[in-house]
Order: structure tokens, then C-alpha cells, then sequence
């Protein structure tokens, strides 16, 4: 159990520092991600981003994820889940176009306008408060991956062991504290679970430091 998400990620940052990590940026997954971004990025003596990616709801059910894709286009579909409800190939564009037009705006919203850049050779840690399905992290380091980054770590506080294992084929370490076989949901393994606005998230943002 975490107190809130700052804790956590003083907790991830100590990890992280304790296997040697080194890393050129920490990228946090917002809203959730940043606070707990911040004090991993502090740990780590690094500038602090965001990466962004949306779910892609499934037909009626809009919290179920089929897919995620990320404010670059990066995409990752659950091939399992598309086939056993049978979505339609128009309900994956149409979903995937209006995802990626919602993830845009909102990297755009965090960096005032600016993208996220060129990552080539550097080393860089991907962070969120926790992973259910994972659709969005995946998503996420997709995009790092094809911005260049030579050594993609996610870290992350809490998840279910299958999602954490299977994060595994898309960065090339994945850290994780808690592996409870008894995950249900991220929000239970924290003490303070409050939603973060947009507004706050932003605060923990480096000032005048953000990649172009």
C-alpha cells in the first residue's frame, strides 16, 4: 500500500537509483504519472516530460480498451479482445482517428505546443502510478521507441504480474514494486487515490526544460 503518488515514486525513484539506472528523461504518462514523475525524475537528477496516450473504448462499452494509441499515432491493439467481440474494421479507424486527434491535443495542452522530439541515443525511463491492461503504456513506449530512444525502462509502482510480463516486449526493462496476484484495480494499493486535474499535473512539469 502507498500513501499517494508522490510516495510512490520517491519509492520507484529509490529503486531505480539503487539498479544504477542512469537516464537522459524521465516521461511521465499523464495526469496520474506526473506526481509520482516528479519525484522519480528528482531521484534521478533528470528532466521530467510527458508522454501521452488514449484508450480506444470498445463498441459500448467506452472503458473497455480494444486498443490505445498515442499522440504520434502509435498504436497498440488487443487482437484478443477485437476478435472475441467482433469490432468492425470502420469502428477501429474511425475510433483510432478520433483517439489520436484526443491524445494530440492533450500532448499539445501539456507542452504548450511543442512535440515531444527526437530521442535518438538517449536512455530514457517511462513512468505511470500503475497498469491495469497496460493499453495506454504500451502505446506510450511505442512512441519513445520511434522517437529514437536507445534503452526504453518503464517503471512503475504496481501491476498485475501478466500485464508487467507481458510490458516486457516493449521496453527493454520493466520495473515494477508490487506484482500482487490479487490485482484489481491501481487505485487499491493506494492509500490517496485522488483524481489529479490537469491544471496540478502540469505544475510538476520542468519550467523552461521541456524537450522540443
Amino acid at each position: 500500500m502507498f500513501a499517494n503518488r508522490t510516495a510512490a515514486g520517491e519509492r520507484l525513484g529509490e529503486r531505480l537509483a539503487a539498479e544504477g539506472v542512469a537516464t537522459d528523461l524521465v516521461l511521465a504518462i499523464p495526469r496520474g504519472g506526473l506526481p509520482l514523475g516528479r519525484a522519480v525524475a528528482d531521484a534521478l537528477d533528470a528532466p521530467l516530460d510527458v508522454v501521452v496516450a488514449k484508450k480506444i473504448g470498445a463498441p459500448g462499452n467506452a472503458e473497455f480498451a480494444i486498443g490505445a494509441v498515442a499522440s504520434d499515432g502509435s498504436t497498440w491493439y488487443n487482437e484478443d479482445a477485437i476478435d472475441r467481440l467482433g469490432v468492425s474494421g470502420a469502428y477501429i479507424r474511425d475510433a483510432w482517428a478520433n483517439t489520436t486527434v484526443a491524445a494530440r491535443q492533450k500532448a499539445i495542452a501539456y507542452r504548450q505546443g511543442e512535440t515531444l522530439g527526437d530521442l535518438t541515443g538517449q536512455t530514457v525511463v517511462v513512468v505511470d502510478d500503475g497498469v491495469a491492461t497496460g493499453a495506454t503504456a504500451r502505446a506510450c513506449l511505442r512512441q519513445v521507441r520511434e522517437a529514437g530512444a536507445a534503452e526504453v525502462i518503464f517503471a512503475v509502482p504496481v501491476g498485475p504480474p501478466d500485464t508487467v510480463d507481458a510490458l516486457a516486449a516493449e521496453a527493454d526493462r520493466v520495473i515494477c514494486l508490487e506484482r500482487p496476484r490479487n490485482f484489481q484495480a491501481v487505485g487499491r494499493h493506494y492509500r490517496d487515490f485522488s483524481q489529479v486535474p490537469d491544471e496540478e499535473a502540469m505544475t510538476y512539469l520542468d519550467t523552461g526544460e521541456q524537450r522540443a
